[in-house]
């Protein structure tokens, strides 16, 4: 298992955009088409951080951003399979998603897990590796 991206929710995602392409040096690339806007930029190749628009406002009337989540990719079938076992055995629930297929790459399967309010841990693989 490797650290896959850390995702970051804010109401102003153009300025956002511009700190981590602009400074940080990362680099704007592909995204799957979501139903919320956001970005993907890249470190090395890969989409290491995840920039989606906050859709509830925060009680000033401006979206508060927030460090959303932490994500590992899980890169074989078995991995998965001990990872439900693990979730499974232990009781703990979590919510599946579909990522949609994006060019030549394949759609991919997400689970995301609550542990606490506002600490979310997802696990992402390629969904073939995600079959029973």
């Amino acid at each position: 298992m490797q650290l896959d991206h850390a995702t970051i929710v804010t109401g102003d995602l153009d300025t956002a955009r511009r700190f981590f392409v602009d400074i940080a040096g990362l680099t704007e690339g592909a995204r799957p088409p979501f139903s919320v806007d956001g970005y993907w930029l890249y470190l090395n190749g890969r989409p290491a951080l995840h920039l989606i628009a906050a859709t509830a406002p925060a009680t000033s009337g401006r979206a508060a951003p927030r460090i959303d989540r932490l994500a590992f990719r899980m890169e074989s079938a078995a991995e998965w399979q001990v990872l439900l076992g693990r979730l499974d055995a232990a009781g703990v629930g979590y919510q599946s998603a579909q990522v949609p297929q994006m060019g030549v790459h394949p759609a991919e399967r997400q689970l995301f897990v609550a542990l606490a309010p506002g600490v979310v841990i997802e696990f992402v693989t390629a969904s073939p590796h995600a079959q029973p």
